[in-house]
């Protein structure tokens, strides 16, 4: 497979200390790539390099690429960078449906189009018929499987995962962590993976990257 993402010599600091220094990686479509270490380490910096919300507080260098087309100056919205954090950050005050509407490509017009579009992403993740469901009364998988729904709607070129996983219980975690490496997969989406927990990386099945913790610079 073609390489789709790629990090190249990428260093950041904070102050006088260098969470990773001079970091390289590539990850080709439908590939899982998980980035290990210690609390302070930068795995989650790093996500936010990539897509594009780094804290300007943060000091760093080095590109990213993405089918080719470097990425590292444009903004967050022109990135088409998906991400799923521990939380799913689904919004209260809306159904399903309007959350999901989110996701949407603004080329889709069309309030039928827009619908039909969300009513085939539940059926996709085991949801038909949910659209006009508060998200209160979703359980806690269900929630997860709306916020990746969420995610693809927006056609990402590549798929963040921030711990995701880690708020699961064993048996849920480990179905939903199937779900969204087998749906990256389906889409042919590369995928950056952080987590503290070895059973991810190794469900993930491709490379592992072990990052160390804070440099000093002085």
């Amino acid at each position: 497979m073609s390489s789709a993402l790629v990090i190249s010599d990428v260093t950041i600091a904070l102050g006088a200390r260098r969470l990773i220094e001079r970091l390289s990686l590539t990850t080709a479509r439908g590939v899982v790539t998980t980035l290990m270490g210690p609390s302070g380490s930068g795995k989650s910096t790093l996500l936010a390099y990539v897509c594009g919300t780094l804290d300007p507080a943060f000091d760093a260098s080095g590109s990213v690429t993405v089918d080719g087309e470097d990425i590292t100056a444009l903004p967050p919205e022109r990135r088409r960078i998906g991400i799923l954090f521990q939380d799913d950050l689904l919004f209260p005050h809306l159904s399903v449906g309007g959350n999901l509407s989110f996701g949407l490509a603004p080329r889709l017009k069309g309030r039928a189009a827009r619908r039909a579009r969300i009513e085939r992403a539940l059926a996709e993740i085991d949801m038909a018929g949910f659209a006009d469901r508060d998200p209160a009364t979703l359980s806690g998988g269900q929630r997860a499987r709306v916020a990746l729904a969420r995610a693809l709607l927006s056609e990402p070129r590549a798929l963040l995962l921030d711990e995701p996983f880690s708020k699961l219980d064993a048996a849920l975690k480990q179905r939903f962590r199937r779900f969204v490496f087998d749906h990256a997969t389906a889409h042919g989406l590369p995928v950056l993976l952080v987590t503290h927990d070895p059973d991810d990386a190794e469900a993930a099945g491709g490379p592992v990257h072990v990052l160390g913790g804070f440099h000093d610079t002085e």
